[in-house]
């Protein structure tokens, strides 16, 4: 134990003393040969449309030769000096995605660099000095955050180049979405995998004696002599059945890459920002909503969910109103197959245990799922399928429905709140009058619905028929955070 102490502090010692010393020459050099490859990226950028891919001259290919090299050296003075790539890179034509993991850095872009292949990045890049020219000459894929469509206009973007014949650069993908320290893969989320093209899977790796890679790192991130490698992996052509779901394609993808470096787990970014989401309606640790999360990812129900496709599910939704769904009749509902994971999130809305599910829970689930920063968009969506249609008000049950289900709990006991919200003793609200309420008290949940009025949240010697309890939820994963990570409290 002392002898390991002792190598411990000697490799902080190390890396201190290079944080002062080596860093700031290779963070010199670094920036300067970013500033160096800037007027090549500048003249090969010129004359380029977004929406077509020129000709290719001499000069262009200078310009490329010419930035692969310098991008090389930036690395090399970064402390990158050796990349080892193993496999064979298929072409465009065959492979017009890449699907790179586990994603762990920014140093992740090494690839990037080394094949000049086309990524996808947020609008506000193309507009950062120097950075933003670099960026541009890869032709990346933007998405916009302003843009509420954003996300499905990149997806049909990635589609259009996937389909173009190999004459676009290849895209670049890292389907876990977010960084984590490489002790497992996260889900992989279906946007690389929507196209419904072949794909190449890439592994990346990073193995050094000590990590001073991963982002996620609990300590100082500064680099010192690091190995890199990129393995290609064979062609994987999806099949007829893959092709129609996108979350079993990229779940077998993500299986064939565990096979070579890491386990998986079910754990995704989208559960940790459900998990974690500020606001009125933060979902409480017992919530079974992480499980309907993982249920609609896996049956592809939340690829392409926008605000406009919210909107057309709920008036869906509000035409059934008095109406009940079977399991039949809800994958009718939802153009799907009878399957055992069709089932069970059938069985997480059938409160009463007869069969029957009110699709209107089904839709506010998704929102809360899709949108978990925007619990009041939820409300108002909610609120728009219950009122009635001549005073446009809710009742007390009503109320209660919605709460539950955008809470992903058994019961909620909502007296309290409505008679809190009813100051007019009417016996119904409406959403003007929930608003205002809720400016007074944004901590309304917890103090009227999570407090120790309410039903305890520990398990029940009977299950509870509706799914939306602790029966349906799995006690081990009542924490959300990524390997690695800390809680945005921490």
């Amino acid at each position: 134990m002392l002898v390991l102490n002792c190598v411990l502090w000697a490799n902080r010692l190390d890396i201190g003393v290079m944080t002062v010393t080596v860093f700031p020459v290779r963070l010199f050099f670094a920036v300067l040969l970013m500033l160096l490859a800037w007027p090549f990226a500048f003249a090969a950028s010129l004359g380029r449309s977004e929406l077509a891919v020129e000709t290719e001259t001499w000069w262009r290919r200078i310009c490329d030769i010419a930035l692969r090299g310098i991008m090389r050296a930036m690395w090399f003075c970064g402390g990158f000096h050796w990349v080892t790539v193993k496999g064979e890179p298929a072409p465009p034509s065959q492979a017009p995605i890449l699907t790179l993991a586990p994603h762990s850095s920014y140093f992740d872009a090494i690839p990037v660099t080394m094949t000049m292949a086309s990524i996808v990045m947020k609008t506000e890049s193309k507009n950062i000095p120097v950075w933003g020219t670099l960026i541009k000459f890869i032709r990346p894929v933007f998405v916009s955050r302003s843009d509420q469509d954003s996300r499905k206009k990149t997806v049909e973007e990635i589609k259009r180049r996937a389909h173009a014949g190999g004459e676009w650069p290849q895209i670049m993908i890292f389907p876990e979405g977010t960084c984590t320290n490489r002790s497992c893969l996260i889900t992989f989320k279906p946007g690389a995998f929507i196209p419904a093209v072949p794909v190449q899977p890439v592994v990346l790796r990073y193995p050094n004696r000590m990590d001073t890679i991963t982002w996620t790192w609990q300590g100082p991130g500064v680099i010192t002599m690091s190995f890199s490698s990129m393995q290609y992996l064979p062609l994987y052509t999806p099949s007829e059945e893959e092709k129609n779901n996108p979350a079993l394609f990229a779940n077998n993808v993500r299986s064939i890459m565990a096979k070579l470096v890491l386990p998986i787990t079910d754990l995704s970014f989208d559960d940790c920002q459900l998990s974690l989401a500020k606001g009125p309606m933060r979902v409480p640790s017992n919530s079974s909503l992480l499980q309907f999360n993982r249920l609609a990812r896996r049956l592809g129900l939340r690829a392409g969910t926008t605000d406009t496709v919210l909107e057309q599910q709920a008036s869906k939704a509000r035409k059934l109103w008095g109406y009940t769904l079977g399991l039949g009749d809800f994958a009718h509902y939802l153009d799907l197959p009878v399957t055992d994971m069709l089932t069970e999130l059938h069985s997480l809305f059938n409160q009463h245990g007869d069969g029957q599910i009110d699709i209107r829970e089904y839709v506010i689930a998704l929102s809360v799922a899709c949108q978990p920063s925007k619990a009041m968009d939820t409300l108002r969506l909610a609120f728009g399928m219950y009122e009635a249609k001549e005073d446009r008000a809710i009742v007390e049950k009503d109320l209660a429905s919605i709460l539950r289900t955008a809470l992903g709990v058994a019961e909620v006991d909502v007296t309290e709140l409505f008679s809190a919200i009813d100051t007019l003793d009417a016996g119904k609200i409406t959403h003007d009058d929930f608003c205002r309420f809720v400016e007074q008290h944004p901590d309304f949940a917890q103090e009227y619905l999570l407090s120790s009025r309410t039903t305890p949240s520990t398990p029940h010697t009977a299950p509870l028929v509706n799914g939306f309890s602790v029966a349906h939820y799995d006690m081990e994963e009542q924490t959300c955070s990524l390997p690695g990570q800390k809680r945005k409290e921490d």
